[in-house]
């Protein structure tokens, strides 16, 4: 039986958080509340992400989180995470579920399209998140996405857990968690933060 997925969900970003304070950080995250980790990593080599993801592994073993990676059924596989967080470019989530196993978590991005998220609960995706909500140095191109659309999507895709995601702060969040989401995905508000175990705390008792 796969746990409920709700709350804060935390993923990671070279940018924002030191390498040899790579877990530790995680870890205060964790401590605040983080209910849900994601190791993303862009422009970085299969040997790192392995490496870093084995490191994370012990840790969110330890706390009892589910640690996802982004992009690549493989590479979690090959890390023994829980499961896999897919894109638009990435691949289907038939192939991820044959790769990773049925007890696998697998998400999906949906961006601002309600079809997307509906194919995706029809295809077995354990839950989806649309965004962005606001602007974020993270995804400084993409279209965003309305609190009207997170509203149809909390109404028609029912039965797996919907999160947020995009620019959420502590000030933003609650009309965004009015809607009736599962959780909020922050990157910026908790691994830019200057006490990242504070700053989860704070969110996490929004979306708790």
């Amino acid at each position: 039986m796969k746990k409920k997925l709700t709350g804060l969900y935390v993923i990671t970003d070279k940018k924002l958080i030191k390498r040899d304070k790579f877990v530790e950080t995680v870890e205060k995250s964790i401590k605040g509340g983080a209910r849900i980790v994601q190791l993303r990593e862009k422009d970085t080599s299969h040997d790192e992400i392995l490496h870093l993801g084995l490191e994370l592994l012990k840790l969110t073993k330890r706390y009892k989180v589910p640690l996802i990676i982004n992009d690549s059924a493989e590479l979690a596989k090959e890390i023994g995470a829980d499961g896999v967080h897919l894109g638009g470019d990435d691949t289907s989530i038939k192939n991820a579920r044959a790769i990773l196993g049925q007890q696998a978590i697998i998400g999906v991005s949906c961006y601002n399209q309600i079809e997307r998220g509906l194919h995706a609960l029809q295809s077995g995706a354990d839950y989806v998140a649309f965004g962005t909500l606001y602007y974020t140095p993270t995804k400084p191109q993409r279209e965003p996405t309305s609190i009207e659309v997170l509203k149809e999507a909390v109404k028609v895709i029912t039965g797996i857990p919907i999160f947020a995601i995009g620019g959420i702060t502590k000030e933003n969040a609650p009309p965004i968690l009015e809607t009736g989401v599962d959780g909020i995905a922050v990157i910026t508000s908790v691994f830019g933060s200057d006490d990242p175990e504070t700053a989860a705390r704070e969110l996490a008792a929004l979306s708790s």
